[in-house]
């Protein structure tokens, strides 16, 4: 498979399609997801029920531009820096974590579309209207054959996070290797929505938590994908930039994407932090101490203590990954003007940074659910979904710390390392 970095460098900044508001800035994005917070949590019950959030504040998100915050300029997105986006999906997250789940998912795969993918491919996928909305996953669950021109691909891939709403799916696939001594290619397919079968197997119930996230399986039948709509998976081994950095003129393209593809699970963690704040705030001033003399709970030490710590580890979580969102961004400006490589290892530290985060979130949900009473823990209150939610969390590949801290060590002192 060619590498798309060979091919053809046009202008960079052209515009092929035009954004619905190209005048549209971060404060206003920002601001449009903070105003949705309460008619994301009206939805809540029902998008568990369904497994995904409703058809109707989809057509909202659409309508604020939360799909092609990522995306590339040139082919209908506004390229907002990732801390602009993060910003956004908090606030999405902070009305319900599954809902915050599902769109960040199926948001942020523009940025690797953009950074790796031929330009070719990309004016394709995006298609003549930027109409992009793509869940992915990385675990090769498929078979990619060769055929003239592309590939036939067959498999069936499990949490496609994000799938009820999408127009694409992303999945891994292997390419059996030429003769015995070779080994597979992994590549990533990229296939309209229409050409694969999502599969019944998500919501009302049938995961302890996540319901509302559209984490469906899908089934793909000897679907062709041309080659253009595919990309060799070495994308957090590569020490070039992408070539979409140089393609779009904008760093955010640089191509380094294993921190920032782990926030994407973290936002909202600290989404429901946020949340379970806010329903704790709610309690605890409308309840009294069971045991006299009966006061209001927040004039009791025991619950001032418990919501002042959930504070303090959730203000610390978002600060991580805020700061991350610069970070990144200057790291991939000074490597796009020539300076210090944005390297691998700054790469896998802020993946470790990132897991931290998320231990910070979940621990603050923790806490205020154990401090919430028995109450709180019935069918259909919200502090139960946020616990439900957040413990999802901590069986996810990407969340295990402990084995990202290895990975960093190894990195550090050069020695070999786990392909991913």
């Amino acid at each position: 498979m060619p590498d798309p970095a060979t091919a053809p460098v046009t202008e960079a900044g052209v515009t092929e399609v035009d954004a619905p508001e190209p005048g549209l800035t971060a404060e206003e994005i920002i601001a449009r997801a903070q105003a949705l917070v309460p008619r994301i949590r009206e939805q809540q019950d029902e998008a568990e029920r369904l497994g995904h959030h409703t058809g109707g504040l989809d057509r909202e998100f659409i309508a604020a531009g939360f799909y092609r915050m990522l995306q590339p300029r040139r082919f209908g997105g506004y390229g907002f820096d990732m801390k602009t986006f993060w910003k956004t999906m908090l606030a999405v997250s902070s009305g319900d974590p599954g809902t915050g789940w599902g769109l960040t998912l199926g948001t942020h795969h523009a940025l690797v579309v953009g950074a790796y993918f031929p330009l070719d491919g990309q004016r394709e996928i995006f298609g003549p209207a930027g109409e992009f909305r793509c869940p992915a996953r990385a675990a090769p669950q498929g078979t990619a054959q060769p055929a003239d021109g592309g590939y036939v691909v067959t498999g069936t891939w499990d949490y496609a996070s994000g799938i009820a709403h999408a127009t694409h799916f992303m999945g891994n696939a292997l390419v059996p290797p030429g003769d015995s001594s070779d080994q597979p290619l992994n590549i990533v397919v990229v296939i309209p929505r229409d050409q694969l079968t999502v599969l019944d197997d998500w919501g009302d119930g049938v995961t302890l938590g996540m319901n509302s996230s559209g984490s469906n399986g899908v089934r793909v039948d000897g679907v062709f994908v041309p080659e253009r709509c595919t990309s060799v998976s070495t994308w957090t081994r590569r020490t070039e930039p992408a070539p979409g950095m140089v393609w779009h003129g904008n760093p955010l393209y640089c191509g380094r994407i294993y921190a920032v593809y782990h926030v994407g699970l973290v936002i909202p963690m600290i989404g429901a932090a946020r949340a379970a704040l806010e329903e704790y705030e709610q309690i605890i001033r409308t309840k009294k101490t069971i045991f006299g003399p009966q006061v209001p709970r927040y004039t009791n030490p025991d619950f001032q203590r418990a919501y002042g710590h959930a504070l303090a580890l959730t203000d610390s979580a978002e600060a991580i990954v805020l700061q991350l969102g610069e970070q990144y961004m200057e790291l991939a400006q000074r490597w796009a003007d020539g300076g210090e490589p944005f390297t691998r290892e700054m790469d896998v530290r802020m993946y470790a940074m990132t897991q931290q985060a998320g231990q910070l979130a979940v621990t603050a949900v923790t806490e205020l659910f154990a401090a919430s009473s028995s109450s709180a823990a019935k069918r259909g209150q919200r502090m139960q979904r946020y616990y439900r939610d957040v413990s999802m969390y901590h069986g996810h590949i990407s969340a295990q710390y402990l084995s990202t801290a290895g990975e960093l060590a190894r990195v550090h002192f050069g020695l070999p390392d786990a392909l991913f």
